[in-house]
């Protein structure tokens, strides 16, 4: 008799709370061993006690992927345990509600590095193994903020329609090559970001919210049906299916009443 086959293995970065902690959980459940990624050794020990507990074997990388050689050493740091990953989740990132003029710059290039430059070095890192074994991909955690420019949260929005933009490129170049590259685009989610981001009092919060373990369960269903963008809640599926119709005075409009866009 042969043993059970090995677990696929994937690595979620900002995974010590949050969307990040639930896609870890879901993964688990959906027979994915993990390798963990944030700053905090503490709480991402937490989650994986939590991920152990499903049955998936977790490793624990503390990581500051803003430091402009993060993204390389948890490669190395990976390749150093002889693991492989089959999944690579792009989950870290922030945002900040302001004004760009109020906003100080340091924050602003420290999102930028963050929410572009280390998912864009960890995307390249992973793509020769993940080609290699033609199986697998990638799964990055944008937002329905990429889909609209974003007054009052200019460079959050700017970053996710990065983030969106190079998923949807990905997905078609590399399906030939077996892979899967999915977005998930979350509205609202109760988690911290919203404290972090000084969003608590914005009337963004007041719409609909989806709780983390949805946005995970919708995100990590998604890449296995190979889909090309996952939106949780559908208030926001329609913002999906409608991208580029409303005319761009009417987001304005609402996007100032719902964050303050140029106050």
């Amino acid at each position: 008799m042969t043993g059970a086959a090995p677990r696929p293995l994937a690595l979620v970065t900002g995974a010590s709370s949050g969307i990040g902690a639930a896609l870890a959980l879901e993964l688990a459940i959906n027979g994915y061993d993990l390798a963990l990624a944030a700053r905090s050794a503490g709480a991402l020990e937490t989650v994986a006690e939590d991920c152990r507990a499903l049955g998936a074997a977790t490793h624990v990388f503390p990581a500051d992927l803003c430091a402009p050689d993060g993204p390389a050493k948890l490669m190395a740091a990976l390749s150093a345990q002889g693991l492989q990953i089959e999944l690579l989740v792009n989950n870290a990132g922030f945002g900040d509600l302001a004004p760009f003029r109020d906003a100080p710059p340091g924050k602003l290039l420290v999102m930028v590095d963050l929410n572009i430059r280390a998912l864009t070095a960890l995307c390249h890192a992973a793509l020769p193994g993940l080609i290699a074994r033609g199986r697998g991909g990638i799964l990055n955690v944008a937002s329905t903020a990429g889909f609209q420019p974003g007054p009052g949260m200019a460079v959050y929005y700017a970053s996710k329609a990065y983030v969106l933009s190079l998923s949807e490129a990905l997905h078609h170049e590399l399906k030939p090559h077996g892979l899967t590259v999915t977005a998930l685009c979350p509205g609202p989610v109760q988690t911290g970001f919203q404290a972090a981001a000084g969003m608590e009092g914005a009337g963004l919060m007041k719409l609909p919210l989806v709780s983390a373990a949805e946005a995970a369960r919708v995100g990590v269903k998604g890449f296995l049906r190979r889909k090309r963008i996952a939106v949780p809640g559908w208030p926001y599926k329609l913002l999906a299916v409608t991208r580029g119709i409303s005319p761009r005075w009417l987001t304005f409009l609402i996007l100032d009443r719902l964050q303050g866009g140029g106050r």
